[in-house]
């Protein structure tokens, strides 16, 4: 009998609705990458630049198929979901990726960390 992949509990899946993160195509929007800023309860410290490449490469080959998660704070957005999918899209030039923007307080997002 096949085991259950657990991954971020109930709290990533209670954000995006599907366990596959999309949204259905109901609130995706393209924005400017540069309107993004990193998240801050975002709990790595470091990812590896060989990965990231890797992801950046076939960013820009294929494109970013799965949009990022944000929240508007302030002026701009912050990442919820997706940290290494913007980075590797930075490094492959992207100027706007698809992003899913989500209406989630601070004590949401700390818990989905």
């Amino acid at each position: 009998m096949a085991s259950k992949k657990r991954g971020l509990g109930r709290g990533l899946a209670a954000l995006l609705g599907d366990s596959d993160g999309l949204d259905n195509g109901q609130n995706v929007r393209e924005l400017p990458i540069e309107q993004i800023r990193p998240g801050r309860y975002q709990p790595r410290t470091q990812m590896d630049p060989a990965r990231l490449a890797e992801l950046a490469a076939s960013i820009k080959a294929q494109g970013l198929v799965q949009p990022v998660v944000v929240r508007v704070v302030g002026d701009g957005y912050e990442l919820i979901a997706g940290e290494r999918r913007w980075r590797a899209a930075q490094q492959a030039s992207l100027r706007q990726i698809p992003a899913i923007v989500r209406d989630v307080p601070d004590q949401a997002v700390v818990a989905m960390a």
